[in-house]
């Protein structure tokens, strides 16, 4: 059988995060491929340079790769646009509107979901809850733009001919609100040089100052320890945390990858107090030998293995964190045990998976 064409497709290449690692890793297993997406801002995302980045009609819209929250309307049409007819294969890796691209019937879909659209779904009242916006218009107006925007979604998964989640918490949520089963490849963490370093007095807490990352109960809990907490990220909710934060805790703002490295290496433990998709800051932190106390709910319960790379705590309250950081200071743990952790997500195992499942997906869609 003759080797595929494959197009590659992705929401946005705007910031650098876990979805855009997730793309570098498949530009590098398939360097051929072009890369469709909404919006591109080469400067906020290094490392495709190379690529062949072919982006839609958003991309003419002054301002719009800054702030592609606000197209958010407009990009089902965006991706609906792109004409993908002499590929094969197309792989598209979605947490919006990605996955909502048209094939036609020949072309293989695989789609790498991120998650189902939280502000669609189980989030979606929440969403309206702290959109900020006049209530009037929240309440009327923004209900009905997600109903339409939910419909939307419901019919684009149905375009897709095979799904994988990057975690099976993912993959019940696609379960539930697409019907469809799913196979799950963890995605990849970035295995910087390590070297064990002895642990300094402090804590950190990684990642974007908005309220669902419960940053507010790592500040209450880290006041009533009095324990040193540093602080890495920033977000809507910085002032009103600053606020609430005794003298031990410290925020750090944006810093550079060099000194986010560096806080990870030194620090006694990371602190992961949210539900997230799957979540890269633990095994990040890991990766520099350093474990992690996190919330026993999504992602983190596929990457963090308790008593060996960190220690969970069961209730998403102030005081069951001040509790598994009293328990977690009467544990020892071994840098190069809580590294070899992370090492199980490297990008060359992602990539191996990663190809024979689409390898698999496009000799069944041939047999």
């Amino acid at each position: 059988m003759k080797q595929p064409r494959i197009a590659i497709v992705c929401d946005w290449l705007t910031n650098w995060g876990g979805a855009e690692r997730v793309i570098l890793a498949m530009h590098r297993l398939w360097p051929e491929a072009p890369i469709y997406t909404s919006l591109y801002n080469a400067k906020k995302v290094p490392g495709f340079e190379d690529a062949d980045v072919r982006t839609s009609f958003l991309q003419k819209i002054p301002g719009a790769k800054s702030h592609h929250q606000r197209h958010l309307v407009q990009m089902p049409g965006a991706f609906e646009s792109f004409d993908l007819s002499e590929f094969d294969v197309v792989v598209s890796s979605s947490h919006s509107c990605a996955k909502g691209i048209i094939t036609k019937p020949e072309t293989l879909h695989v789609s790498y979901c991120h998650s189902p659209p939280r502000y669609l779904w189980d989030g979606a009242h929440q969403y309206v809850k702290e959109y900020p916006l006049p209530g009037l218009i929240k309440n009327t107006v923004l209900p009905s733009f997600l109903h339409d925007l939910r419909i939307w979604d419901r019919a684009a998964a149905d375009r897709v001919d095979h799904y994988v989640a990057n975690s099976h918490f993912v993959a019940r949520r696609i379960k539930k609100y697409y019907q469809r089963e799913t196979e799950v490849i963890h995605p990849p963490v970035d295995l910087v040089d390590f070297e064990p370093t002895k642990k300094e007095d402090f804590y950190v807490a990684v990642g974007r100052l908005i309220p669902y990352k419960r940053f507010d109960l790592v500040v209450e809990a880290f006041n009533a320890l009095k324990k040193p907490l540093k602080i890495i990220g920033v977000g809507n909710q910085m002032k009103s945390l600053m606020k609430q934060a005794g003298p031990r805790v410290e925020f750090l703002g944006k810093v550079s990858e060099d000194d986010l490295q560096n806080y990870y290496r030194r620090a006694r433990g990371l602190i992961f107090p949210q539900i997230e998709d799957f979540g890269i800051v633990p095994l990040e932190a890991m990766a520099q030998g350093t474990p992690v106390i996190a919330y026993a709910q999504g992602g983190a319960l596929e990457t963090v293995e308790d008593g060996v790379s960190g220690h969970y705590f069961h209730e998403q309250s102030a005081s069951a964190l001040q509790e598994a950081v009293i328990a977690f200071e009467k544990m020892d743990f071994d840098p190069s045990q809580v590294r070899a952790q992370a090492e199980k997500f490297a990008p060359d195992e992602f990539a191996r998976q990663l190809s024979d499942e689409v390898n698999r997906a496009w000799l069944h869609w041939n047999s």
